[in-house]
C-alpha cells in the first residue's frame, strides 16, 4: 500500500508531497489512519533544522495527529482496532527513569519525539508506540482534537505549573494558536486574564473568549498598562521574542511567576537579578504535558469548557501553510484534513 506524506528532504527547502509505502507497526506499535493533523510552529523549526539536534533526513513532521487505529502490533495490549487516538509530541519515554516514575515523563532523557525522532502525522498513515497514544473521547471531532494534542496540552501544563490560584491575575503574552487556549485554561483555573498581543484581530478574539483586559503591545507599553492594573501574578509567554520575555518579567507583582514556553532562536533573555530576588519572582520553564495532562485537556473540551479556533487546509498546502504561520496571518491554528 502507498500513502501521501509531506516529506522534508533538505532543511529550509519546500516539503515534497510523496507517495511512499504505508509503514508497518512493530510489536509495540499501532498503525493509525490519520484523519486530521495540526500544524505546530515546532514542525517549521524541524523542517528548517533550526535547533541544535536536528532530525535525520528525510522525515515527515507533525505531532498533532489524530486518527483511527487500523492495525496493532503483536505485543500491544490496551489498544484496539477502530479506536480513535491522538499521537502527541512525546512519542516514547523509557518508563523507568526517575522522571517517568515520578509523573514527569516529558523530562525523560531517553524520550523520542513524534515528527522529529520518527515520522509524524502529516501523512495519511503513521505508526506510534501504543503506550503513548491517547484516546480521543467520543463526540470530539478529529479537527478539534488535533490542536489540543500539542497547543492545548502545552498551555494547560504551563497554567498548571504556574501555581495559578482563583482570583489571581494572569497575563498571556501572545494570543494565537497556543495563547487562545492558555487564556481559556487560566480562566478555568479562576484567574482574571490579560491578553497581550500586537494584532487587533487576536485581541478581539481574546475578548470573545472572556479576557478581562487586552493590551496592544504595538501601540502601547504592556508593562505600564499591566502595572496600572496592579501587576500580574502569573505571566505566560508564548511569543518567541527575548523582548517579550523581558516585558513579561517586568509586569509581575511581588511573588509573581514567569512561565517560559516559547523558544526564541536567540536562546537568551536579560534577567534582572535585583528585581527577581527582592520581588520573590519565580522563573519556570514549562514543556509539553504528559499523557495524563492530555487526557484532562480532552475531557475539558468534551465537557464544553474550551473552544478551539482553527482553519483547515489540504496536505498539499503545507508549504503555503508554513508561510501563513510565519507571517502571523492565521487567527489561531491550522489543521490538515486527510
Amino acid at each position: 500500500m502507498k500513502m501521501r506524506a509531506a516529506v522534508v528532504t533538505a532543511f529550509g527547502k519546500s516539503l515534497e508531497i510523496q507517495e511512499i509505502p504505508v509503514p508497518e507497526p512493530g510489536p509495540h506499535q499501532v498503525l493509525v489512519r490519520i484523519e486530521a493533523s495540526g500544524l505546530c510552529h515546532t514542525d517549521i523549526h524541524a523542517a528548517h533544522g533550526d535547533w541544535p539536534v536536528k532530525p535525520a533526513l528525510p522525515f515527515t513532521p507533525g505531532h498533532e495527529g489524530v486518527g483511527v487505529i487500523e492495525e496493532i502490533g503483536s505485543a500491544v495490549t490496551g489498544r484496539a482496532v477502530g479506536e480513535r487516538v491522538a499521537i502527541p509530541w512525546l512519542g516514547y519515554a523509557c518508563g523507568t527513569c526517575e522522571y517517568c516514575v515520578s509523573g514527569r515523563e516529558t523530562l525523560c532523557e531517553s524520550q523520542k519525539n513524534t515528527g522529529y525522532a520518527f515520522d509524524g502525522g502529516h501523512a495519511e498513515y503513521a505508526v506510534a508506540h501504543a503506550d503513548y497514544v491517547v484516546p480521543v473521547p467520543d463526540g470530539l471531532s478529529p479537527a478539534e482534537a488535533a490542536p489540543l494534542t500539542c497547543a492545548g496540552v502545552t498551555t494547560y501544563k504551563a497554567v498548571k505549573v504556574s501555581g495559578l490560584r482563583p482570583a489571581e491575575r494572569a497575563a498571556i503574552f501572545g494570543i494565537g494558536g497556543l495563547g487562545h487556549l492558555a487564556q481559556q485554561y487560566a480562566q478555568i483555573f479562576g484567574a482574571e486574564t490579560i491578553a497581550v498581543d500586537i494584532t487587533a484581530d487576536k485581541l478581539r478574539l481574546a475578548e470573545e473568549l472572556g479576557a478581562a483586559h487586552t493590551v496592544n503591545a504595538a501601540t502601547g507599553d504592556p508593562v505600564a498598562e499591566i502595572k496600572a492594573l496592579g501587576g500580574a501574578d502569573v505571566a505566560i509567554v508564548l511569543a518567541a521574542s527575548p523582548r517579550v520575555l523581558e516585558q513579561a518579567h517586568a509586569c509581575l507583582r511581588r511573588g509573581g511567576r514567569l512561565v517560559l514556553v516559547s523558544l526564541p532562536k536567540d536562546n537568551a533573555m536579560k534577567l534582572p537579578i535585583f528585581e527577581t530576588v527582592l520581588g520573590g519572582i519565580s522563573v519556570i520553564g514549562s514543556i509539553v504535558g504528559t499523557r495524563g495532562d492530555l487526557a484532562e485537556v480532552f475531557r475539558l473540551h468534551a465537557a464544553g469548557r474550551t473552544r478551539v479556533i482553527y482553519e483547515t487546509r489540504k496536505l498539499e498546502e503545507i508549504n503555503s501553510s508554513f508561510t501563513e504561520v510565519l507571517d502571523s496571518t492565521v487567527p489561531a491554528r491550522l489543521v490538515f484534513e486527510l
